[in-house]
């Protein structure tokens, strides 16, 4: 029986030893694996980036030529970056009490909490609840919002809390804290305490009271839940309230504040002291039409030189705290725009509104462009009129707002090219005449362009034709040039021509554009603008540019912007072209751009059926552009009786906006370039100029002095104007047989040059005088007087007899109307 129990003793101890052994085996395996599976995860965390941890989303700013604040770069988060000393020491303390209160004592990870977690976790586990409790310190939640996910696994909290310690040993307690505070998300679109200050009360974090940093510190824990701006928490502001209050009592448990400033406190929050200030999230710019502009051609040129891709370059721009330095003139751009949207005040426009993006969008609209274009500097951007939908398109400056530029052109494309190749210069000839069968058909045209006035004005000088803006002429001259050298020059000077407009001489003469709406083509403000721009610069034309430079968080400069410059032409033909344009503003339909004493050139424009109204001009300052124009493009209409609206009127608002950008500056030309030489020239024939010339028929001097390159001024002299001896009786040319009393001599236009005037009788005659002096009748016998030297009939055969002629009819007498002028043609 004894022996019996002994053997069942040994039995039960040896179960017990295995069991024991089994259990130790399988902790010691479990023990082996969760190493290893810890040590794997620790081993696949990501590498401890401190410039990732330090470098925090940002917003990026932009500014105006005098490096005052212009707008933020547009994001969907703001955060602004400050040092941990323009943080009060109640916010710090209000976040360290309420989630880390031994920040200041552990190493990384809070012992204490993660035991607490864990006792809560296993709790969950066993209960059939869902999720990891937390347990994670600042360092920790910095490392979560930074380089971590913000998933929730055992596999991140395992990393998390590695790294924790990693990082204490690099940074010290004040730069976590910092780098924390500047980035945590704390509802609305602020991230960061700076940017929640702002966003909550409209003032810098430094500025913030006990209850406020109370309010931030404790919506940490859910911002959604206690966004004071929520319908929610405006109906029931407890929430809220209540947090502060918790976050004031740990602060109070862990000795931040003392009972004196926590009992004022929980008064301040029962009083309603805790107030806020709705935030503006209207994401329209302060300077819209300016500032997209800039950050198109921030983020191409980031492209371009750093080789980013377009994530990569959008999100250093959005949330790289860049310094965009631009070129923008700010007040010139607030008073162009005001002007703008007063445009009935200076010009006569029918005015109607169209829908767009919801809104009631006014028509006409306007587009302009100011800049400097030597430095290339562009400084103001107007894109449009009155209130407009954010989606609208910038009709000063985008690629997408291209419009055909009608008669703004000819200096481009037509004039340019001609003088700069010596094909013409500005004194030569051409005859605004019908175009011949031949030419109508080399051209494609199935009828016969017409002039604005619908009349031909015969031989004139490519000067004449460009002031008055005759079509045909500017036709025959393209031609002259060849469509090959227009597109050439035109693409030099900034324009577009899509493939249909290359095949065009419409489209280079006279600014017709295809303008297909799936192939774009013309021009915009700010690209005519900057084609003006280089006849005052010697024919270099200057890239606009909107920006000088950007500048990183740290001042480094990324971008230092140089404006790319091109020879278009050269300086001598680039001043003939700018002289030229003086016409248009001093005798034709640019009279409405002059200002004061400063010297004006430029041209207006008017597309087919005036649809778009233009006027592009320059200063020795500044070149600007306007257009006038419907978004669906119609008619530009007169708001009295309908008719159609007036070509000069671009010149009225182009005007305005540069009066204001020479407000100071000294009246002073252009200089004139070396290699020019000026000639004494007839405006009738292009040669040089005679005595003749100051008589012509049309009582007026035709005589202009007018600039040449080296080795293009004529030789020849005028034969537009001749002199011939007539009858004045009949007006015609007279012969030997002319009594010399009747023969007077008078000046002419060559028949060679007829198509130039309009009166016949100014044209030389060609019919020879076939005057007859008819027979005196018999005296009376009766009637007879003595004779006496005094009274003899005069033979008018008589050999030597003048006729009453005192210089014996060799000498031409003055120039006098005929009495029955063209009586016999």
């Amino acid at each position: 029986m004894v022996q019996h129990k002994n053997k069942t003793k040994k039995k039960k101890r040896h179960i017990l030893k295995t069991i024991l052994i089994v259990f130790l085996f399988i902790c010691l395996f479990t023990g082996v694996t969760l190493a290893g599976v810890g040590y794997a995860m620790v081993k696949s965390a990501p590498p401890l980036d401190l410039n990732a941890i330090l470098s925090l989303n940002e917003v990026s700013m932009m500014y105006d030529n005098k490096g005052l604040y212009m707008d933020d770069v547009p994001t969907d988060e703001k955060r602004t970056v400050i040092t941990i000393d323009k943080m009060p020491e109640d916010l710090k303390n209000a976040f360290i009490s309420i989630e880390d209160e031994r920040f200041n004592q552990h190493h990384g990870i809070d012992v204490k909490r993660v035991f607490g977690a864990l006792y809560i976790d296993v709790k969950n586990k066993l209960t059939g609840k869902s999720g990891l409790h937390g347990a994670s310190t600042i360092t920790q939640q910095l490392l979560k919002n930074t380089v971590l996910t913000p998933k929730v696994s055992i596999r991140r909290k395992v990393q998390e809390m590695y790294l924790a310690i990693e990082l204490e040993k690099k940074l010290s307690k004040n730069q976590i804290l910092e780098a924390y505070l500047n980035t945590i998300f704390l509802g609305g679109k602020a991230n960061g305490v700076e940017a929640a200050s702002n966003q909550y009360f409209a003032k810098p974090a430094i500025e913030l009271n006990l209850i406020e940093c109370a309010y931030l510190a404790g919506m940490n824990q859910s911002p959604s839940i206690y966004y004071p701006f929520s319908p929610s928490s405006k109906k029931d502001p407890s929430k809220y309230i209540n947090r502060t209050k918790t976050v004031l009592k740990k602060m109070l448990e862990t000795g931040s504040v003392d009972q004196a400033r926590y009992d004022t406190a929980i008064e301040d929050l029962d009083s309603g002291k805790l107030e806020f200030v709705q935030p503006n999230y209207n994401e329209k710019l302060n300077y819209e039409w300016f500032s997209w502009e800039v950050l198109k051609r921030v983020k191409a040129d980031l492209k371009k030189q750093y080789n980013y891709s377009d994530k990569e370059v959008s999100r250093l721009v959005t949330y790289g705290g860049l310094k965009i330095y631009t070129t923008m003139d700010k007040d010139l751009q607030h008073y162009s725009q005001k002007i703008i949207d007063d445009t009935p005040k200076y010009i006569d426009i029918k005015e109607f509104t169209v829908k767009s993006g919801g809104m009631d969008v006014v028509q006409p609209q306007v587009g302009a462009a100011i800049m400097d274009y030597r430095t290339g500097e562009v400084k103001t951007i107007i894109g449009g009129r009155g209130d407009l939908p954010p989606t609208s398109y910038n009709r000063g400056a985008s690629l997408g707002f291209l419009k055909p530029t009608g008669s703004a052109i000819k200096p481009l494309t037509v004039y340019a090219p001609a003088i700069d190749m010596k094909i013409a210069n500005a004194s030569s000839l051409v005859d605004d005449s019908p175009l011949s069968d031949e030419m109508l058909n080399k051209i494609g045209y199935t009828f016969q362009p017409k002039n604005v006035d619908g009349q031909y004005r015969g031989p004139i000088t490519l000067r004449t034709a460009l002031t008055y803006s005759v079509n045909v002429a500017a036709l025959k001259v393209e031609d002259m040039v060849g469509i090959k050298n227009g597109i050439s020059y035109g693409e030099n000077f900034g324009l577009i021509f899509n493939k249909k407009s290359k095949q065009s001489i419409a489209a280079l003469a006279l600014g017709e554009f295809n303008n297909d709406p799936k192939d774009k083509d013309g021009s915009n403000p700010l690209y005519m603008a900057a084609a003006y721009g280089a006849f005052g610069n010697n024919g270099i034309y200057t890239e606009p540019i909107l920006y000088t430079k950007v500048v990183d968080r740290t001042g480094k400069v990324l971008l230092e912007k140089v404006p790319e410059k091109r020879k278009v032409m050269s300086p001598q033909a680039a001043y003939i072209l700018y002289d030229m344009l003086k016409g248009p503003v001093i005798n034709y339909s640019a009279r409405s751009a002059k200002f004061g004493d400063m010297p004006v050139a430029g041209k207006t424009g008017t597309s087919e059926s005036n649809k778009n109204l233009w006027f592009s001009g320059l200063t020795p300052y500044y070149s600007a552009a306007v257009w006038i124009g419907n978004d669906n493009p119609t008619e530009v209409k007169t708001s009295g009786n309908g008719e159609t609206a007036s070509g000069n009127t671009a010149g009225v608002l182009w005007r305005k906006l540069m009066e204001k950008i020479h407000e100071g500056l000294e009246s002073k030309d252009i200089a004139i370039p070396e290699g020019l030489n000026t000639s004494r020239v007839c405006l009738d024939s292009g040669k040089l100029a005679t005595e003749l010339c100051l008589k012509d028929p049309r009582g007026g001097n035709r005589i202009i002095e007018d600039y040449f390159m080296d080795g293009t001024a004529p030789s020849a002299l005028c034969d537009a104007h001749v002199e011939v001896k007539i009858n004045k009786l009949n007006g015609k040319r007279a012969t030997d047989k002319t009594p010399g009393n009747l023969i007077e001599t008078r000046v002419f236009i060559s028949k060679n040059y007829a198509g130039s005037v309009k009166d016949p009788s100014m044209i030389e005659p060609t019919e020879l005088d076939d005057y007859k002096q008819e027979p005196k009748p018999e005296e009376n016998k009766d009637d007879k007087k003595p004779e006496n030297d005094n009274n003899k009939p005069v033979d008018p055969n008589k050999p030597g007899n003048d006729n009453g002629n005192e210089n014996g009819g060799t000498n031409p007498i003055s120039p006098q109307p005929p009495t029955n002028p063209g009586n016999n043609h």
